[in-house]
């Protein structure tokens, strides 16, 4: 009786430490970094790339969407740099001190980008870097905005001013003086 009491206390043990010790050996789930949404995240420094992505509903024009966390006690000029069809192109942002920007959201700063020479659906490589660090090149989805939370997010061009043609000046007779009597 004693050796059957002394059995099940032996199986119950080790069945009560099989399945609480896989918490010993599995990594928590809480601790893996992804990203949640549909673009990208990437760090230069003490800047923090987040959720990146581009939107374009033709390919040759995009709208640059991302976050940018500035963990640093100063300002920082964020260089995003992307090729186009007609050569390399730069933007500067600047990022204050211990603060997060959003770019391309309603009410926020703009990057548009021209000539991209690319579609919906693929990947666009940008480049961002700022300062001595180095930077790093993320692969941003183009996505088409016809997502509700994107359709108002599409790019625009600013409106050009449209040169009107000046007349040109034509010469006014002047009157000729009649001699008096």
């Amino acid at each position: 009786m004693r050796a059957r009491i002394a059995a099940s206390v032996v199986l119950a043990a080790g069945i009560l430490l099989g399945t609480s010790a896989c918490g010993f050996f599995a990594p928590q789930a809480t601790l893996i970094q992804y990203n949640a949404s549909d673009g990208v995240s990437g760090d230069v420094g003490d800047l923090d790339i987040r959720n990146g992505l581009l939107l374009s509903t033709d390919g040759e024009l995009g709208n640059l969407v991302v976050s940018v966390v500035n963990h640093s006690d100063s300002a920082q000029s964020l260089l995003v740099q992307y090729q186009s069809s007609t050569g390399a192109v730069s933007h500067d942002v600047t990022v204050e001190p211990s603060s997060t920007i959003t770019i391309g959201t309603e009410g926020a700063p703009s990057v548009i980008f021209e000539d991209m020479d690319s579609q919906p659906g693929a990947l666009f490589p940008v480049f961002f870097q700022y300062g001595e660090e180095t930077g790093i090149e993320l692969l941003l989805p183009i996505l088409t905005g016809s997502q509700d939370a994107y359709s108002s997010l599409l790019p625009t061009l600013a409106p050009t001013e449209t040169p009107t043609a000046t007349p040109t000046p034509t010469a006014t007779p002047t009157p000729s003086t009649t001699p008096s009597a």
